[in-house]
C-alpha cells in the first residue's frame, strides 16, 4: 500500500489455504466421519425403566412449566393462593392457642378433682386405721389390704385411678407392712422427687404431673401423695395415680376437629377470595382485552359500564381515554395522509422542472471553461448542488413510498459478504480522499440470506459512507457474522462517536449530531432513515452504538429465511457486549 490514503480490503483466506492436504477443517483426527453409529442397546427391563423414568421426568417438568406460566399469568390465582395461605396461618395460630387453652383447662380441672378425691380417700383411710384394733403384723397387713380393696381402689376393668401404699422414708417402726398396689402401676411410677417431698412435709398433699405407661400406652398422669398414720406401724405413704387417658382422647378429638375445621375454613376463605377477586379481576381483564383490540387498530372498542362504583368509574375513564385517542389518532392519520400526499405530489411535480434545469445546468457546466473564473466556479457549485437536490428528491420519493406502505421486496438468496465487498469497492474513492483504511472481516462459511439485494446494498452503502464521513480519517472495520438463523454486518468507525442518547436519534429524518457540521459528502439526511425502513421490511434490525471519542458501531441483522423472526444477532452491538 502506498499510504494512509489507500483503501485496503482484508478478507480471510479461503478454507483450504495454509492447511495440509487431505485434512478437513471441521473434523478432529480421532473422529471417523463415515463411522456407523453404535448398535442400539439391548431393550431389557433396565432400558425400559430408564425410558419410563425419562418420560415421567419430562412430564413433571412440563407440568411445572405449565404451573409456573399459570402462576405468572393469573393475578386471581396469586391473590386467592396468598389469601388461603394467610388464612391458614391465622387459623393455625388461633387453633393452636385455643387447643393450648383447652388442654390447660382440662389439666387444671383434672388436678383439682384429683386433689379433692385423694384428700377424701386419705381421710377415709385414716378413719379406718384409727378405728382398727389390729396389732400384729398379719392383722395390720389384712387391714391394709381391706382398706386398699374397699376404700382406695377404683372399680372397673379400666380404673380411673391407681393407688400405691408404701412405708414412709422416715418410718422407724419395727413393724413393716407389705407394699400394696391397686393395679398395674407400682412405686416405680412415682418419682423420687415426689417421694422426698412427701417425706419432707407429711401433713400436706404433694401433687406432680408425670408420664406413666398403662397397657403399653404412655399417658400423662396426676400423682397425688399423702401420708396416713398406721397404728403400731408408723406413717405410710399413699400415692394416688390418675392417668389422663380420657383427657388425652378428648384433646385428640378436639385437635382432629380443629384440623378438619381449619381445612374447611381455609377452603371457604379461598372460595370467598375467588368470588371477591373475580369481581375486580374481570373488569381489569375486559380492560386489557379492549386495550389489546385498540392497539390492534380497532379504535371503536369500548368497555361496558355498569353502576356507579370505582370499577364503573374506571370503565368510564378508560372509554373517555379511548375516545380521545381515537380522535387524536384520526386527526394524526389525516395530517399524515396530507403530509404524505404533499411530499409525494411535490416530489413528482418537481421532476419536470428539475429535468429542464438539469439540461440547462449540464450545458452551462460543459461550457464553463470559456467563462470568467468566478462564473465557472458558480457553474460547478450549481451542478454539485443540483446533484444533491436530485438525491434529496429521490430519497423523498422513497420515503413517501414507505409512508404509503407501497414498498415491496424482491427476495432472492444473496451472499452478504459479496455485497459488502462491492459496497467497499464502490466507496474506495471516498475512503482515499478521507484517508480511511477499510477492512472487511468475513467468516469462512457463506453468509447467505434471502433478501432484496438492492435494498441491502443501499443499507450497507449508507452505513459505510456514514462511517467514512465521521471516521476522522481513522480505520474502518466491517465485520460479517453468521448465526443459526441470522446474518449480521457491523460497520465500526473510530471517529467522533456518539453522545449518550444519540444512538436512538441517528435514524431520525434530517437529524444531525452536530447541526453546524457540513455535509462534505453531499448527504441528504435521509439515508439512515431509509436504511432503517429497508431493514424493517426484511424483519431485520438496524441498531447503533457509540461513545464520544471512541467511535460508532452500526449493526444490521437479517433473518436467513424470508419472513422469519429474529431472536438474536451473531455479532455484538458494542465492543463489550456478549452475542
Amino acid at each position: 500500500m502506498s499510504g494512509p490514503a489507500d483503501l485496503g480490503v482484508r478478507t480471510p483466506p479461503p478454507p483450504d489455504e495454509g492447511r495440509p492436504p487431505g485434512r478437513r477443517p471441521d473434523l478432529r483426527p480421532d473422529v471417523d466421519p463415515v463411522a456407523s453409529p453404535p448398535p442400539p442397546a439391548d431393550d431389557g427391563p433396565a432400558a425400559r425403566a430408564v425410558v419410563v423414568a425419562t418420560a415421567a421426568a419430562r412430564g413433571v417438568r412440563r407440568l411445572l412449566r405449565q404451573v409456573r406460566r399459570r402462576w405468572r399469568q393469573s393475578l386471581q390465582l396469586r391473590v386467592v393462593t396468598a389469601t388461603m395461605l394467610l388464612g391458614l396461618v391465622v387459623i393455625s395460630v388461633l387453633g393452636g392457642v385455643l387447643h393450648q387453652q383447652i388442654a390447660s383447662g382440662l389439666e387444671s380441672d383434672r388436678v383439682a378433682s384429683a386433689e379433692n378425691e385423694a384428700l377424701a380417700l386419705t381421710g377415709q383411710a385414716q378413719t379406718y386405721w384409727d378405728n382398727s384394733t389390729s396389732t400384729s403384723v398379719d392383722e395390720l397387713n389384712q387391714a391394709a389390704n381391706d382398706i386398699m380393696t374397699k376404700i382406695l381402689s377404683a372399680p372397673g376393668q379400666t380404673p380411673s385411678r391407681y393407688v400405691v401404699m408404701t412405708r414412709s422414708q422416715r418410718n422407724e417402726s419395727e413393724i413393716v407392712l407389705v407394699e400394696l398396689t391397686s393395679g398395674a402401676l407400682n412405686l416405680s411410677a412415682v418419682s423420687d422427687e415426689l417421694q422426698r417431698a412427701v417425706a419432707a412435709s407429711p401433713t400436706r398433699q404433694q401433687v406432680q404431673m408425670s408420664e406413666v405407661t398403662v397397657g403399653g400406652e404412655s399417658l400423662p398422669a396426676v400423682i397425688v401423695g399423702s401420708v396416713v398414720d398406721v397404728p403400731n406401724a408408723g406413717p405410710y405413704d399413699l400415692y394416688f395415680i390418675y392417668p389422663m387417658g380420657q383427657e388425652v382422647a378428648t384433646m385428640d378429638l378436639i385437635g382432629n376437629s380443629f384440623v378438619l375445621a381449619g381445612i374447611i375454613l381455609t377452603l371457604l376463605v379461598g372460595a370467598v377470595a375467588w368470588v371477591v377477586t373475580r369481581q375486580v379481576v374481570d373488569p381489569v381483564r375486559r380492560a386489557a382485552e379492549v386495550a389489546q383490540r385498540l392497539s390492534a387498530g380497532k379504535l371503536n372498542q369500548r368497555m361496558p359500564t355498569r353502576g356507579e362504583d370505582d370499577l364503573a368509574l374506571l370503565a368510564t375513564s378508560f372509554n373517555g381515554m379511548a375516545d380521545s385517542l381515537q380522535s387524536q389518532i384520526r386527526q394524526l392519520e389525516g395530517l399524515s395522509a396530507v403530509q404524505q400526499r404533499f411530499v409525494s405530489d411535490v416530489s413528482h411535480e418537481l421532476r419536470t422542472p428539475l429535468t429542464t434545469i438539469r439540461m440547462a445546468v449540464d450545458l452551462i457546466h460543459e461550457a464553463r471553461e470559456g467563462f470568467d473564473p468566478t462564473v465557472a466556479r458558480s457553474a460547478e457549485l450549481l451542478a454539485g448542488e443540483l446533484d444533491r437536490f436530485e438525491a434529496l428528491l429521490s430519497d423523498l420519493l422513497e420515503i413517501s413510498r414507505f409512508d404509503a406502505g407501497a414498498a415491496a421486496l424482491d427476495v432472492e438468496p444473496v451472499d452478504i459478504t459479496g455485497t459488502v465487498l462491492r459496497v467497499v469497492e464502490a466507496a474506495r474513492p471516498l475512503a482515499q480522499r478521507r484517508g480511511s483504511l477499510v477492512s472487511v472481516h468475513a467468516p469462512r462459511e457463506t453468509a447467505e440470506a434471502e433478501v432484496d439485494e438492492r435494498r441491502v446494498e443501499r443499507i450497507l452503502r449508507n452505513l459505510v459512507v456514514n462511517a467514512i464521513e465521521h471516521g476522522e480519517g481513522r480505520p474502518i472495520d466491517i465485520h460479517v457474522g453468521v448465526g443459526a438463523d441470522a446474518v449480521a454486518v457491523v460497520v465500526e468507525d473510530h471517529g467522533v462517536g456518539l453522545r449518550p442518547g444519540e444512538a436512538a436519534n441517528v435514524f431520525t429524518r434530517f437529524w444531525r449530531a452536530d447541526p453546524a457540521r457540513a455535509r462534505t459528502t453531499g448527504g441528504t439526511g435521509l439515508g439512515l432513515s431509509i436504511s432503517l425502513e429497508d431493514a424493517r421490511l426484511h424483519n431485520g434490525w438496524l441498531q447503533a452504538w457509540g461513545k464520544r471519542g471512541v467511535g460508532s458501531r452500526f449493526r444490521l441483522t437479517l433473518p436467513q429465511r424470508d419472513g422469519e423472526t429474529l431472536h438474536g444477532s451473531p455479532l455484538p452491538l458494542s465492543p463489550t457486549e456478549d452475542r
